[in-house]
């Protein structure tokens, strides 16, 4: 991982714990989807088009990272190519009480890690593919 998907990276990552918060931290968040990213071509045209259609609100973490609300669920747009089924698409983000044994778990029901457990502000996050294919990502505060 290069020093420019490392700071991404951490930039997703503060935007996570800053929207989640305390909230996350419980056990009944446990294994519940918690972030939704998603890759942008353009961010600007990005805000603009989901702040006009859906009144979305966003923060800004960076050149090339936006995080939105839309009232009830947090997420993000990371800049960079978009390519479906390439990294570039969605990615969505679980919150896990005790990341290694969901690693574990992930592990033993047929997932594949692909980026191993890495810190970052606020905490710890891996990612994985799941039996299709899918990359998702898990996080925890902990």
């Amino acid at each position: 991982m290069g020093k420019h998907e490392i700071f991404k990276a951490l930039l997703v990552l503060a935007a996570v714990a800053t929207t989640t918060g305390a909230m996350m931290s419980s056990k009944d968040n446990d294994g519940r989807i918690d972030y939704i990213e998603f890759g942008a071509q353009n961010l600007e045209r990005t805000k603009v088009f989901y702040g006009e259609v859906f009144r979305w609100k966003f923060t800004d973490y960076g050149p090339d990272y936006t995080s939105f609300e839309d009232g009830r669920l947090t997420g993000g747009f990371s800049q960079g190519d978009v390519t479906p089924g390439a990294g570039g698409g969605m990615l969505v983000v679980i919150y896990a009480v005790d990341l290694e044994a969901m690693q574990t778990k992930i592990e033993e029901a047929g997932g594949t890690i692909v980026k191993p457990i890495f810190s970052f502000p606020g905490g710890r996050r891996f990612h994985f593919h799941d039996p299709n294919g899918n990359e998702l990502a898990v996080w925890s505060d902990k």
